[in-house]
């Protein structure tokens, strides 16, 4: 009886391990490769996690190593964020999987493994997903940014304000709820670990209208 039991939960545990943990796995994995931290390094010699607004993203890597490793950072990044749930979803696992999926590659730029768990924020990494799940965000995306742009002259503020359209796009273009509730709950994270920078911010500018409306680009705080 009990090799019967045990001979049924093999094929169970190896199921599970293929078509949930394995693509999950190797999604954080992805997330986890610290593209800010290397091109730094490499370009700088200096830890991007120590200087400017101590973040691993693209936009520091803009003002501390140069234009073009940041736009070559925002673009890996992205990239790593599209490429977890396309492989994902090459492995033909459930919506369900392949949502978590695109969790996973978001928590693995927070908190990657090859650096202690000291990563960045994953806002790029956030884009790559949601624009692999549902491209026609992407216009709306662009617009919203360079409206609030224009506007405030505040690049990260205006990209996070943007993300609010993927929500309506899951809703009006793909009409499935699942994308809806997926997007919401993505942003939480990146969300949260940007709120100690914003009140960091809020005090070095001396008020909340600095704060929001920039002189210029290179107004940092």
């Amino acid at each position: 009886m009990a090799g019967d039991a045990n001979a049924a939960v093999l094929p169970v545990m190896l199921d599970i391990t293929l078509m949930v943990v394995l693509p999950l796995l190797a999604a954080y994995l992805i997330g986890s490769l610290p593209t800010g931290y290397l091109v730094a390094r490499l370009r700088r010699g200096i830890d991007i996690r120590q200087v400017g607004s101590r973040n691993m993203g693209a936009m520091n890597v803009f003002y501390q190593v140069g234009f073009r490793w940041g736009l070559l950072v925002l673009s890996v990044d992205i990239g790593k964020g599209a490429a977890a749930v396309a492989l994902v979803r090459f492995m033909g696992v459930p919506l369900a999987v392949e949502l978590l999926g695109g969790a996973a590659v978001v928590l693995g730029h927070s908190f990657p493994v090859f650096l202690k768990f000291r990563g960045g924020k994953g806002g790029a990494t956030t884009i790559g997903v949601l624009a692999y799940l549902m491209p026609w965000g992407i216009p709306v995306f662009l617009a919203i940014f360079g409206l609030l742009l224009g506007i405030t002259r505040f690049p990260t503020l205006s990209y996070s304000l943007a993300f609010v359209g993927f929500p309506f796009i899951a809703w009006l273009v793909y009409g499935r709820l699942a994308y809806v509730i997926f997007a919401v709950l993505l942003l939480v994270l990146p969300g949260a670990k940007y709120v100690p920078r914003i009140l960091e911010m809020r005090t070095r500018s001396g008020g909340w209208r600095h704060f929001f409306m920039r002189r210029g680009l290179k107004d940092r705080f």
